[in-house]
């Protein structure tokens, strides 16, 4: 009698421990996670900014724009971060190549194919729009940096001042901010041309501040901080770039009010504004 309760005994520890091990959900889990969790297909996200890039445009876009081309060969050209005609030459030809309007027009759906055909591509070369930048383009509040500084005045070959130097850059940001790159290197150059004319002040300060010539002066605008674009346009200028082809005027036509200006020889359109002798 004993041993048939330790038989018995024995068997039912033996069906207990069965029925608790079966029981345990681990025994489920990996099937239940297989069937709850299906492979979740990766999606490529673009590093752009959600701004649209075009001709004319400068800046941070630019530089991974011209940077990714460069790198699957749409783009030859000099990492600078200006969307000029080299630049608008390659993205037609990124958009043709991957069936997309072949309008130079980089925006979302441009930078995605681009970005997934790119995904392997880091920065290789400098970002001239950060030079002498820390933190990037604020566009208002602080010192310009020494580095900033130095790359004015080597392309200063007229000698000018940092005083000079900076209320030009003033002086585009009042009047040009919004306007292509193109725009605001035309407006440095105008400034430029009027200095070198013997109609007008031989100083940017003398020349900017004639009054009645230019609108930033008289709304007050000519003491925003100008940013690093305003900065790099007037570097652009002094190099001896002058997209106005030589002129001495521009004006806005949806914005003018002096009916003499109309009378001078326009010359080119750039942007909204009209450039003339």
């Amino acid at each position: 009698m004993r041993k048939m309760n330790l038989w018995l005994f024995t068997a039912i520890l033996l069906i207990t421990a069965l029925g608790i091990r079966y029981l345990l959900p681990e025994h489920t889990a990996p099937q239940n996670a297989a069937q709850n969790n299906p492979p979740v297909e990766e999606k490529a996200m673009p590093t752009f900014s959600n701004n649209t890039v075009k001709y004319g445009s400068y800046g941070q876009d630019v530089y991974e724009l011209q940077g990714r081309l460069k790198y699957l060969g749409f783009y030859n050209g000099k990492i600078d971060s200006n969307f000029g005609s080299s630049t608008l030459k390659s993205v037609k030809w990124f958009q043709s190549e991957f069936g997309m309007k072949a309008d130079g027009v980089v925006g979302a759906k441009t930078k995605l194919k681009l970005y997934n055909a790119s995904t392997k591509w880091s920065p290789t070369e400098p970002p001239l729009h950060k030079e002498g930048a820390s933190g990037g383009d604020t566009g208002g509040g602080g010192e310009p940096s020494s580095n900033e500084k130095d790359n004015m005045g080597s392309a200063n070959a007229m000698g000018l001042s940092e005083n000079e130097l900076k209320i030009m850059a003033n002086a585009v940001y009042g009047e040009a901010r919004g306007e292509p790159f193109e725009g605001q290197v035309a407006v440095a150059a105008v400034i430029l041309n009027r200095v070198n004319s013997p109609s007008f002040p031989s100083t940017p300060s003398g020349v900017i501040f004639q009054p009645g010539a230019f609108t930033a002066v008289a709304d007050g605008q000519i003491y925003l901080e100008p940013n690093a674009q305003a900065k790099k346009a007037v570097e652009q200028a002094l190099n001896g770039w002058d997209p106005s082809g030589g002129c001495l005027y521009y004006f806005n036509p949806k914005t003018a009010t002096s009916k003499w200006i109309w009378t001078r020889p326009q010359v080119k359109t750039i942007g909204q504004h009209i450039f003339c002798m």
